[in-house]
């Protein structure tokens, strides 16, 4: 299944000579967006998930990430990305409205923590499936600490239209299955994305500065780090040090070599990581004293462990293994994980953005997307690190194959192959609102002093403030704006009814479990 891509101009060429072009708008859009749950004095809350908002297990909305405390919101798949931005507000409505005291942390790095044993870990009830996934967690805990699994980002999730697969295949007279031909294109997309995908970093990252206490538990790295006043730590240029090695920060995943030219090789060496036993959680032990500490000892413990700034994504079977589901179906959408919440937008993320990332990615598919080799994969790291770590600095150069460029050259680079593709979007719209995205983003990038990072350290020495209460007082401002508001009563009946059916979900699941779950991790583990 080795096929690579057209060029950008020649496949979007062939759409537009074939009056096809049209086919390329109207994908789903869906978004996920995690926030960690706090009180007032902005302190993580130690409550558990609501009740009234149902079953973190089963809600098909409204669950938890890492934490009791990290709160998931998940819409529906939408082809019309307002319908997408408008089920976030609601979901946002209905959760706040069944808060109480607490409000959502608007940043993505967490405040108001006091070391590991403040994080509580999620929990899912009895069920085997619920045991496994609160397990893994404690997998997590045990190999990297709960603080790294407090930070919060939004993943876009993003489905080409099926009859651009439909069309693309005809006109390339491809000998591969449609199934194939769609996950190899859905792979040169993730390569290109993982080669473009700074520009996310540079253009979106919202963590340019993190509070001490969230070092408590690795204080060792702050030593890196120059200090912005008593309580909070940053990189005077940075623009998501969520992205940086400080946050999703994996040492034994460094040497992990995930092959993503081919949906085989993929999945071949995520399962072989999934089977490979590690020294150091060898050490951790697996079952203590009759008490689960992690599932296995492997260099991952499920595939969801391997952090990457995108995923190629299947929908699962209950119990499936996801790389089991890609090898049976292929490749559904993509997940993009790299977007950090928007502390100037209540939900997270504005229209403008959703735009933005949905031309990107339709670019990446669009664009020529040659297999990837090692050292292409560590030239993308450096890449992305130097952008989260230092993307304003003036001056800043990338590496680009085998020559090296300044960001902002790279950057509008990146904004005019989006050109052509914004103009498809836009061409049924009045007010071309993808257009007027790539404009916005043209602006920031020949203006750092305008995005969301550069923003944050201004508006923190504007007023005075730490990081911390910087956070708390933009959570609070987005608290009150949900406070002025209300979900009409019938939406407001149709989350209820999920809260009261999710519960109901998660007792027959309980109830009909019958395997040991030492036999159930077994079987899980031995699909094929």
């Amino acid at each position: 299944m080795t096929q690579s891509n057209p060029p950008a101009l020649t496949r979007l060429k062939q759409l537009q000579d074939n009056g096809q072009q049209h086919t390329l708008c109207g994908g789903l859009k869906g978004i996920e967006k995690e926030s960690l749950r706090i009180g007032k004095d902005g302190l993580i809350a130690q409550t558990a998930h609501p009740y009234a908002l149902g079953s973190a297990l089963t809600h098909p909305t409204i669950t938890t990430d890492y934490s009791e405390a990290l709160i998931e919101l998940i819409t529906p798949p939408f082809s019309d990305v307002r319908d997408t931005l408008s089920a976030l507000q609601d979901i946002h409505q209905y959760v706040y409205d069944h808060l109480g005291n607490e409000i959502l942390l608007a940043t993505s790095m967490p405040c108001g923590i006091n070391g590991d044993d403040s994080i509580p870990i999620a929990r899912y009830g009895t069920s085997n499936i619920g045991r496994m996934k609160h397990i893994y967690r404690h997998g997590l805990w045990h190999r990297y600490g709960r603080t790294m699994q407090a930070i919060a980002g939004i993943h876009f999730n993003y489905s080409v239209p099926e009859a651009v697969w439909l069309q693309l295949h005809s006109q390339e007279q491809s000998s591969l299955s449609l199934e194939q031909f769609t996950s190899v294109g859905y792979f040169g997309l993730v390569r290109n994305f993982q080669r473009l995908g700074w520009i996310i970093l540079y253009l979106f990252g919202a963590s340019p500065a993190i509070c001490k206490s969230f070092f408590k538990s690795r204080p060792e790295l702050m030593a890196q780090f120059e200090e912005f006043d008593g309580g909070t730590l940053y990189h005077p240029y940075a623009t998501s040090l969520r992205m940086s090695d400080i946050g999703y920060k994996s040492k034994n995943q460094l040497g992990l070599a995930i092959d993503y030219n081919t949906l085989s090789g993929y999945v071949d060496s995520l399962s072989q990581a999934i089977a490979t036993p590690y020294p150091e959680y060898e050490k951790i032990g697996v079952k203590v004293d009759g008490e689960y500490r992690q599932l296995n000892s492997n260099i991952l413990q499920i595939e969801n462990e391997f952090y990457s700034t995108i995923r190629p994504k299947q929908i699962a079977n209950s119990g499936e293994k996801p790389t089991l589901a890609l090898k049976r179906r292929g490749v559904r959408y993509v997940e993009m994980r790299s977007l950090d919440l928007d502390v100037f937008d209540p939900i997270g993320i504005s229209e403008a953005t959703a735009r933005f990332i949905e031309a990107l990615l339709l670019t990446c598919l669009l664009k020529d997307s040659p297999p990837m080799t090692g050292q292409d994969h560590d030239i993308n790291n450096a890449n992305q690190l130097a952008v989260a770590n230092t993307g304003r600095q003036p001056g800043l150069q990338l590496q680009q194959g085998d020559k090296t460029l300044l960001l902002q050259d790279w950057a509008h680079e990146v904004l005019d192959s989006m050109l052509p593709v914004c103009a498809v979007l836009d061409q049924d719209l009045a007010n071309k609102p993808y257009a007027a995205a790539l404009t916005f983003q043209r602006q920031r990038v020949d203006n750092p002093d305008r995005i969301a990072s550069a923003r944050m350290l201004a508006n923190m020495r504007e007023a005075k403030q730490p990081f911390a209460r910087f956070g708390v007082q933009q959570s609070a401002e987005h608290a009150q704006f949900f406070k002025q508001r209300s979900l009409d009563a019938t939406t407001t009946q149709q989350f209820d009814d999920l809260a009261v059916q999710s519960h109901t979900k998660q007792q027959d699941i309980e109830s009909k479990d019958s395997l040991p779950f030492d036999e159930f991790l077994a079987q899980y583990f031995a699909q094929r």
